[in-house]
């Protein structure tokens, strides 16, 4: 259970991402969050009406309300760093932010065997080598990358605090309805300012209709996401969830390269290759 649904989680996420990038190339990042975000807090909305959430109400939703204010940095310098691109360089460094959800795991006093020790090592390692790694280059290439540190310890966070805030189903679609209702509060605040300082915040053809699609399925993606990396740390070793779900840069890279083109190159290719090699020692382990 722990690795079909924190593979989920990678694959949600890492298709997410691809869109938010994409979609950061055309709109400004910020508007991106804001709207991808207010759809899903839309439809989670709904669903915590309809399966009577509010009952699971508690001062664990604290947990949810910080990962709130957590994520929408994260995810602005994040989608940021993607517009700079590459794609295939950008998501792999996000990687690092695992080390936060792992030291949380190892500070509770999960201890995982041999196996996957080593399938943690592999699976990391795999990662980083996917997105190149090619770092030389111009300052726009320095910034990506700094932006990209900032956003993967602020994923790393977030996983660490939503999966403490819920433990039934209903109260993890509450949990992430909270998170949600914070990300708009504060992209909404951002927004605002932005607007007062004279920041475009729209496309020069005015706001993207035609990406509304799209930008729910972001959001939407991105919270399935959430939801089923609580599921993966609740049924198994944080420490096992967190590296597993932490492979979305894999889907990333594979998806740049196959609408966008992006060649991978040999070391890239061997890099998905350990990613795999290391899923499976986590998943057997």
């Amino acid at each position: 259970m722990t690795a079909l649904f924190a593979l989920a989680t990678s694959l949600l996420w890492g298709l997410a991402d691809f869109g938010g990038g994409l979609l950061t190339r055309r709109t400004p990042a910020l508007t991106v969050v804001v709207v991808s975000q207010t759809i899903a807090a839309v439809v989670l909305g709904v669903i915590v009406a309809a399966t009577g959430g509010w009952s699971e109400a508690g001062p664990q939703l604290w947990f949810a309300a910080a990962a709130g204010i957590v994520g929408p940095v994260a995810l602005l310098c994040f989608y940021k760093a993607l517009a700079l691109g590459p794609m295939g360089v950008v998501s792999p460094l996000g990687t690092v932010g695992v080390a936060v959800p792992v030291g949380v795991g190892l500070f509770l006093g999960e201890r995982p065997g041999l196996v996957q020790v080593a399938g943690i090592a592999v699976a990391v390692l795999g990662v980083v080598l996917a997105g190149g790694p090619h770092l030389r280059g111009a300052p726009v290439q320095r910034q990506a990358i700094l932006l990209t540190l900032i956003a993967a310890f602020g994923f790393g966070a977030v996983f660490a605090l939503i999966a403490e805030a819920s433990t039934t189903v209903t109260g993890l679609f509450l949990a992430l309805f909270v998170q949600r209702l914070v990300n708009v509060a504060a992209g909404g605040v951002a927004l605002y300012a932005a607007v007062r300082r004279g920041t475009p915040v729209l496309p020069e053809g005015g706001f993207p209709w035609r990406s509304l699609p799209a930008l729910a399925f972001v959001g939407l993606a991105d919270v399935a996401a959430n939801g089923t990396y609580v599921i993966a740390a609740h049924h198994g070793p944080v420490t096992v969830a967190a590296v597993l779900a932490s492979l979305y840069p894999v889907v990333t890279a594979l998806a740049a390269r196959g609408f966008l083109r992006e060649r991978m190159r040999a070391v890239q290719a061997a890099g998905a290759g350990l990613a795999l090699v290391g899923t499976l020692l986590l998943a057997t382990g």
